[in-house]
C-alpha cells in the first residue's frame, strides 16, 4: 500500500513536469535560433490562459478556444520578437535580456487591469474522476496534459525535420552566418521561432490553467520549474527536456510528501544550481567549442 502512495506521487508530479519540459520546450526553440530566450514566458503562458478564458465567458465551445488561444500566443511570441529581441540582435547586443523581462513586466501589468488580481475557475469539459491503472489513479484531467504536451512537441519536431520551414529553421540552428550565404533568412526564421515558442506556452497555460487556476500570478512559480529543467537537461535536445521535466515533477511530489510542501520548490533550484556548477551545457547539451 505505502509503495503504491509512493509511484501514486511520482506519477502525477511527473505528468505535471510535463507542463514545465513543455515551457522549456519554448526556451529551446527561440535559443536554437537566435542564442536568445523570452524571460517574459511565463507573462505569454498567463495572458494566453486569461485570453481563452474569456473566450470560453463569451461562449465560444472549448474545441474552438484552444486553437484561438494558441493563435493568441503565437501573437505575443512574434510581439516580442519584433519589440523586444530583433534590433537587440541585430546590433549584436544583449539587450533583448532586458528588453524580454520589461515586456514580461508590461504583460503582468495588463493582465490586473484587464481581469483583475484574484485567481480565476478555469471550466473545462475534461471530466476529473479519475481512472485506475494498475492500482494507480490518473485524472483524464492529467492525461490530456500529457496528450496536448507531446502531441505539439512531436508535431514541431515534424514539422523542423520534414517541411522547407523546418529545414531553414534547423540550417539557422546550426550555422547562422552560413544559412544566410545560402539564401535563407535568419530574421524570418527567428521569428517562426519565437511564434513557435508563443504557441507552445499558450497550450502550456490552456493544459495548467484547470488544475491551477488563472491569475496574473500563475506562471511565476512554473517559469523557474521550466528554466531549470531547460539548463539542466540542455538547450539541444528535445527528448532531454521531456526526460528531466519528467523527473523534476516526480521529484518534486516526493519531496513535497516527505519534507512537507515547503520544500516543494527546493528540487528545480538545486538542480539548476549543480547543472550551472558542474555541467553548464546541461546533461543532454552539447560541449561548445571556441574558436582563438
Amino acid at each position: 500500500m505505502y509503495t503504491l502512495l509512493i509511484v501514486q506521487m511520482a506519477v502525477s508530479g511527473a505528468l505535471m513536469g510535463l507542463v514545465y519540459a513543455l515551457i522549456a520546450y519554448g526556451f529551446q526553440l527561440t535559443f536554437a535560433t537566435s542564442k536568445s530566450i523570452n524571460f517574459g514566458q511565463g507573462e505569454l503562458v498567463m495572458l494566453s490562459a486569461f485570453f481563452s478564458l474569456t473566450l470560453i465567458d463569451v461562449g465560444l465551445p472549448y474545441w474552438l478556444v484552444v486553437p484561438g488561444g494558441m493563435l493568441f500566443g503565437v501573437a505575443l511570441g512574434l510581439f516580442v520578437e519584433r519589440a523586444g529581441v530583433r534590433l537587440a540582435l541585430e546590433q549584436k547586443s544583449e539587450g533583448w535580456i532586458l528588453l524580454t523581462i520589461i515586456l514580461g513586466l508590461l504583460g503582468f501589468s495588463a493582465a490586473e487591469n484587464i481581469w483583475g488580481r484574484d485567481d480565476r475557475p478555469f471550466p473545462t469539459p475534461i471530466p476529473s474522476d479519475p481512472l485506475h491503472f494498475f492500482g494507480i489513479d490518473v485524472t483524464p484531467l492529467e492525461l490530456s496534459v500529457a496528450i496536448g504536451v507531446l502531441t505539439v512537441m512531436s508535431l514541431v519536431e515534424l514539422f523542423k525535420r520534414k517541411t522547407l520551414l523546418g529545414k531553414a529553421f534547423e540550417a539557422v540552428s546550426a550555422d547562422r552566418d552560413a544559412a544566410q550565404l545560402m539564401g535563407i533568412s535568419a530574421t524570418r526564421t527567428i521569428q517562426l521561432s519565437y511564434g513557435l515558442s508563443g504557441l507552445v506556452a499558450a497550450l502550456a497555460g490552456i493544459l495548467v490553467a484547470p488544475i491551477t487556476t488563472v491569475g496574473p500570478t500563475m506562471a511565476s512559480a512554473l517559469i523557474l520549474k521550466a528554466f531549470s529543467v531547460a539548463v539542466v537537461a540542455g538547450l539541444d535536445s528535445g527528448f532531454g527536456i521531456v526526460l528531466i521535466g519528467l523527473f523534476l515533477g516526480a521529484l518534486e511530489s516526493l519531496t513535497s510528501f516527505y519534507l512537507g510542501s515547503g520544500w516543494r520548490e527546493a528540487p528545480g533550484l538545486i538542480l539548476l544550481i549543480l547543472a550551472l556548477a558542474v555541467r553548464p551545457n546541461g546533461v543532454f547539451g552539447k560541449a561548445s567549442i571556441r574558436k582563438v
